[in-house]
């Protein structure tokens, strides 16, 4: 009975030590765009969350500069290259044209970055559709799910758009 009692001590560690060394951690990538038409500045306005440390990696990786978004020493041009990678990565169409928005700037909300960007002066019953493509981060991480949400009027609509599906339609 010892000798199982003994077994038991050193099976279960060594069990538990196995099974910890097969799991890897995996981190979630994502990031949330929420489009929304506001009737009373005739604009749609556009927020789009990303984690920081992954545009902070990406900033690196695709433009060579050391952002350290988030932090006292934040690079003073951080701001341009974010701008400048979301007018290659992020574009929306109203009626088959692409639609010029503002880059209105960020902030940033416990380790998450929140970009604001507006597309101003939209008759929106003029428009009949709206397509939108995003492939923030999807050149980065394979793994990368960017979910868009529209709302327009009482209208709701959401798409979960990934690298190899980076475009989202729909019928204002």
């Amino acid at each position: 009975m010892r000798t199982l009692n003994k077994a038991k001590i050193f099976l279960l560690p060594l069990t538990m030590l196995l099974l910890v060394s097969f799991t890897v951690a995996h981190k979630f990538y994502v990031s949330v765009t929420n489009i929304n038409y506001s009737e009373d500045d005739a604009a749609f306005q556009i927020t789009s969350r990303i984690f920081i440390d992954d545009l902070d990696r990406l900033l690196n990786e695709r433009y060579g500069i050391e952002a350290k978004l988030a932090t006292p020493n934040e690079s003073k041009i951080a701001d341009e290259y974010i701008e400048k990678y979301f007018r290659t990565k992020f574009l929306i169409e109203l009626d088959g044209k692409p639609a010029n928005y503002t880059f209105l700037g960020k902030r940033y909300d416990t380790d998450v970055v929140i970009c604001y960007l507006e597309i101003p002066k939209v008759n929106l019953p003029e428009i009949k559709t709206m397509s939108v493509q995003n492939e923030i981060l999807t050149d980065l991480f394979d793994e990368q799910k960017n979910i868009v949400h529209i709302k327009w009027r009482d209208n709701k609509k959401s798409f979960v758009l990934i690298r190899e599906n980076n475009k989202g339609m729909l019928n204002l």
